[in-house]
């Protein structure tokens, strides 16, 4: 079964909508390693609140990608652009209506 993450982001202050650019700008080698979904959001009712929903073949699969040189750069990058330290949870999907 797959490997789901859900992390809240808090941004820095009117910097929301530069870290949802970085976080959508397509990074090479994650579909490769086993990323299946990558899916980035905003709430309007939290102007500095990013949500980021992933799925992975595997919670092995997800950990192997914090090596790629590209996932490290981004996690640099995207430091400034934090009000604190991201939220998030993690499960192994147990099954889904979708998938037979």
């Amino acid at each position: 079964m797959p490997h789901v993450r859900w992390t809240t982001f808090r941004a820095a202050p009117g910097r929301r909508d530069d870290l949802v650019a970085l976080l959508t700008r397509p990074g090479p080698g994650l579909g490769t390693i086993g990323c299946l979904a990558y899916e980035v959001g905003k709430r309007d009712d939290e102007p500095d609140t990013v949500l980021v929903c992933e799925t992975w073949t595997s919670a092995i699969a997800h950990r192997e990608s914090l090596a790629l040189d590209a996932v490290r750069a981004a996690i640099k990058e995207a430091a400034p652009l934090l009000a604190d330290v991201p939220h998030a949870e993690a499960f192994d999907a147990a099954g889904s209506p979708l998938r037979a």
